[in-house]
């Protein structure tokens, strides 16, 4: 019980941070854990607008919770395996600033009885930008900022 305790408070801190928005670094950045560039594939021409097609995916069986962040936080119950799509479009300052989207899976029951955070993963524009595996181990929330 104390185990699914922390989990849930270690997901709602995720939650929290997420929403914080982002770290504020260059194009050049990369993701620690994935290598994965933070920055969008195709940017478009400074001033004009630029829609994306965002995908958030959680892996598992069973339900389970979803926090996500696209234009707002929102949370769901969910059945999983879970997909959320919908587009985003940002302004030219957007863009410049960097807006984080995220998704951070609620604990599943693994096949040895112990709960852990479900897999996750981001799609942009059909390009898979991040993921996280799950399990005990990880960052237990996937992100990934638009420009």
């Amino acid at each position: 019980m104390r185990r699914a305790k922390t989990i849930a408070a270690l997901i709602a801190a995720a939650g929290l941070m997420a929403a914080c928005g982002s770290s504020g670094d260059d194009d050049k950045t990369e993701r620690a854990d994935k290598g994965m560039p933070t920055s969008s594939p195709k940017p478009a021409p400074d001033g004009q607008d630029r829609t994306y097609e965002i995908s958030f995916e959680v892996s598992g069986k069973g339900k389970s919770s979803v926090y996500y962040n696209l234009d707002t936080n929102r949370s769901e119950q969910v059945t999983l395996p879970w997909k959320k799509s919908d587009k985003l479009t940002l302004n030219s300052t957007e863009r410049k600033v960097g807006t984080t989207v995220s998704v951070v899976p609620g604990p599943v029951m693994l096949s040895n009885g112990q709960f852990a955070a479900a897999p996750c993963s981001i799609t942009v524009d059909g390009k898979k930008v991040a993921e996280d595996p799950g399990g005990a181990d990880g960052k237990h929330m996937c992100e990934y900022t638009l420009r």
